[in-house]
């Protein structure tokens, strides 16, 4: 078998470590911290989650569900971890993202084949079979010699994190236990607020100083699924109320009633000693995340573990400059996962370390990768990251990249179908590989 680099311990480049590993070739997994970190990273822990702590929805009739059961067929490292240290989060899977962090880099350490580096790796080459998996925050000489390779091919947007808040601080007795629709049963804290207090909260919200971003910096994109609350909020009184703070499946028993609108706290840790703002990415300034944030009901004396932030995600153009396998085109053994490839989501850029890993080993076996079906979900990601487009940015798992299934109208019955065609065409394409 091979000697194969991964450079990035992350999501993706753990996934793709393991599985090559698993296949029996020698891979040297490359991390650079604790040497450096990058501006959202602070732990020296592999695949730490530096935005969210939830992979989505679980159900396996939504597109993350799908998602993560086609991940599961193909082996995911990640998936099995997280499935040993969730918190309740009703319909979705959310993991302690400590625990979850460090039993990740217990089980890499573990596993025969892997040999750690830790240092900072820049010198990029075609001269071994290569995963490149540093995310969206992948800097410096290395993001240097990726320009050279890609003609200077690469786009960034900017992305955010919402504050995390610790449960001692909260008074409960404005707050009320539900999910939405009562999925999952009673795993989110509601913060309601009337007409009035959401009015007052908006107002504040809208007119509240956000941290400076410097030189060209200042009008670049910001990816939609991680709007700031803040920037959400400018688009109208409402838009926030349809969005992150939208009280619908939910009833206040305080009132009998729905609220005006919500805010969902997500536990952050298995013993539910921290919260996280749902929905609440920021880019204010800390001192005006505390004063804002702390006009949510319930929320007025909440100790700020952490506060939200804003960085810079950066992002490879995939359709000019991935071939369909993530090999970087013009190269013949360096590959692109994760993020940086043009997903958008933990569990889709963990995918793409499984994919990328699989197509390298198919190709250090002596045979052309497959491609996965486009009527799976990965495939539909695949196919998107190879389709032209003039403005590409990076795509999560979602039903609308799918191929239609027919005429149904049932959206419940159309996503099953959906499910249903995905995993049968999964075993037979695994069938096949």
């Amino acid at each position: 078998m091979s000697i194969v680099r991964v450079i990035g311990a992350g999501l993706a480049g753990c996934e793709a470590a393991y599985a090559l590993a698993v296949q029996g070739h020698e891979v040297l997994l490359y991390e650079q911290k604790p040497v450096r970190f990058s501006p959202a990273h602070h732990s020296e822990q592999f695949a730490e989650l530096v935005c969210s702590n939830s992979f989505k929805a679980a159900r396996i009739e939504s597109a993350a569900g799908l998602m993560k059961e086609e991940m599961r067929r193909l082996g995911s490292l990640c998936l099995e971890v997280a499935d040993t240290c969730a918190v309740p989060a009703g319909g979705a899977l959310a993991v302690d993202r400590k625990l979850f962090s460090e039993r990740m880099t217990q089980r890499i350490l573990q596993t025969k084949g892997i040999t750690l580096i830790r240092e900072e790796f820049t010198d990029l080459d075609d001269s071994m079979p290569t995963i490149v998996a540093t995310g969206p925050l992948t800097e410096g000489k290395l993001a240097e010699k990726l320009s050279a390779f890609t003609g200077g091919k690469s786009l960034y947007f900017f992305d955010a994190a919402a504050p995390i808040v610790s449960a001692e601080s909260l008074d409960y007795s404005k707050l009320f236990c539900q999910s939405r629709y009562d999925r999952g049963g009673d795993d989110y804290w509601n913060a309601p607020f009337d007409k009035a207090g959401y009015e007052a909260f908006y107002n504040e919200l809208i007119n509240a100083e956000v941290a400076e971003l410097h030189g060209f910096e200042k009008d670049q994109p910001v990816y939609e699924g991680c709007m700031p609350i803040e920037k959400l909020a400018k688009r109208g009184l409402d838009a926030a109320r349809y969005g992150p703070m939208k009280p619908v499946g939910l009833r206040n028993p305080m009132t009998g009633h729905r609220p005006w609108a919500a805010v969902q706290l997500r536990k952050e840790d298995a013993e539910g000693s921290m919260f996280n703002l749902v929905g609440f990415q920021t880019n204010l300034k800390f001192g005006e995340q505390k004063r804002v944030f702390s006009m949510i009901p319930g929320l007025e004396h909440a100790e700020f573990v952490r506060y939200g932030v804003m960085h810079r995600n950066s992002f490879l153009d995939a359709p000019k400059v991935l071939d369909g396998s993530l090999r970087l085109c013009g190269t013949h053994q360096i590959y692109i996962a994760g993020q940086l490839s043009g997903v958008e989501g933990y569990m889709e850029s963990a995918a793409g370390g499984i994919l990328a890993a699989r197509f390298l080993n198919s190709r250090l076996c002596g045979r052309e990768p497959v491609k996965l079906p486009v009527e799976t979900m990965l495939g539909s990601l695949m196919h998107y990251l190879g389709t032209e487009n003039r403005d590409f940015q990076p795509m999560g798992a979602n039903m609308g990249i799918l191929s239609p299934v027919g005429e149904i109208k049932d959206k419940k019955e159309r996503y099953r179908a959906y499910a249903e065609r995905a995993l049968t065409a999964l075993d037979e394409w695994l069938e096949k590989e």
